[in-house]
C-alpha cells in the first residue's frame, strides 16, 4: 500500500501518470508491479507512434542504440535501409522493418502473436473484430487492407489477412519513402 504525503503522491503522478495512479491507489498495488505492467503493455503494444521504444521517424542511429533491431539484407528493390527486431526475425525477403535516409523509421511489423494494437488487433484476430474495430478499412493495391491509426493520422495499420485471420500487423508511416 502506498503511504506518504502529497509530495510522494505528486512524484508518483508524475512517472506513471495520473489515471494509472488512481487504479494503483484504489486497488492498493505496489507502485512497482504496477509501473512493470504498465511497461510490459506498452512494450506488447504497436501503435499509435511505435512499439515500445522504437518509434516511428526515429534515424537509424537512434533505432539500433536501442539494441532491438539486427541489419539484414533482402533482395527487393527500395533505397531504404531493412532491419528485423532481435525478437522476431523473418526469413527470406521480409523485414520487420524499415529506415528510410529521409524519414527513419517508416514500418515496424508486429513481431508475434502476443502483440496487438491499442484495439486488440493482433496475429490470430478474425476478421470481424478487425472490422469491428477498424470500421473505415480501405484497400489498395500498395498496402492491400489497412486502417488510419486512431491517434496518429500520419500513420496507418497494414493488416496482411487471410479468409478466416488476420496474419500480419505492420504500422506504416503513411507518406513514406521506402515502399512504393
Amino acid at each position: 500500500m502506498i503511504t506518504g504525503g502529497s509530495a510522494v503522491k505528486q512524484s508518483i503522478a508524475q512517472r506513471i501518470g495520473r489515471s494509472a495512479l488512481v487504479a494503483v491507489l484504489g486497488a492498493g498495488v505496489t507502485l512497482a508491479g504496477a509501473t512493470d505492467a504498465a511497461a510490459a503493455a506498452q512494450k506488447r503494444t504497436l501503435g499509435p507512434f511505435g512499439y515500445g521504444n522504437l518509434k516511428l521517424g526515429m534515424t537509424e542511429a537512434q533505432a539500433r542504440a536501442t539494441g532491438r533491431i539486427v541489419r539484414k539484407t533482402i533482395k527487393v528493390p527500395t533505397k531504404c535501409s531493412a532491419y528485423d527486431l532481435k525478437e522476431r526475425r523473418y526469413s527470406g525477403n521480409r523485414a520487420g522493418m524499415f529506415i528510410s535516409k529521409k524519414q527513419g523509421v517508416v514500418t515496424i511489423s508486429a513481431p508475434g502473436r502476443g502483440v496487438k494494437t491499442p484495439q486488440g488487433i493482433g496475429i490470430g484476430a478474425t476478421p470481424a473484430q478487425l472490422k469491428a474495430a477498424y470500421p473505415n478499412l480501405k484497400q489498395n493495391a500498395l498496402y492491400g487492407t489497412f486502417a488510419t491509426v486512431p491517434g496518429n493520422p500520419k500513420a496507418s495499420y497494414v493488416f496482411l489477412v487471410s479468409k478466416n485471420m488476420v496474419l500480419g500487423v505492420t504500422l506504416v508511416l503513411t507518406a513514406q519513402d521506402c515502399l512504393r
